[in-house]
């Protein structure tokens, strides 16, 4: 199997034994997303909406670095410490996705890295 790393400094690097991504063949394997400042590698500063725009920000950038974009997102988790926040997850999601969205899961858990409040991956499809 051909397999290929992307980073880009346009989104926070990676704070543990992971990759920002792995492309396989024309499939791009996205790396949870918290709500850090790429540029600082501190949390977003503002409410639940700042937080989850930060994480599609921070998606946008990995995808663009693998020569995609989030409209090439077939599958998206999203993980959330309060499932009472997925109303502004959708609200957000329409600002970053157009249709036919992808396919997505919503998870409640009871913590995320550096106390953030939201995280989400996703599964791109090239060419």
């Amino acid at each position: 199997m051909n397999k290929s790393i992307i980073s880009t400094p346009d989104a926070p690097q990676a704070i543990g034994t992971y990759s920002q991504a792995v492309r396989a063949g024309d499939t791009v394997y996205l790396s949870g997303q918290i709500p850090l400042v790429p540029t600082t590698m501190q949390m977003v500063e503002g409410d639940i909406a700042a937080q989850v725009r930060q994480v599609f920000e921070n998606l946008s950038a990995v995808a663009k670095a693998a020569g995609g974009s989030l409209n090439d997102c077939v599958k998206v988790h999203v993980f959330l410490t309060d499932l009472v926040n997925f109303p502004v997850v959708n609200q957000v999601m329409a600002e970053y996705f157009v249709e036919p969205y992808p396919a997505r899961a919503a998870i409640g858990v009871a913590a995320l890295p550096r106390g953030a409040d939201v995280e989400v991956d996703a599964i791109m499809v090239l060419g």
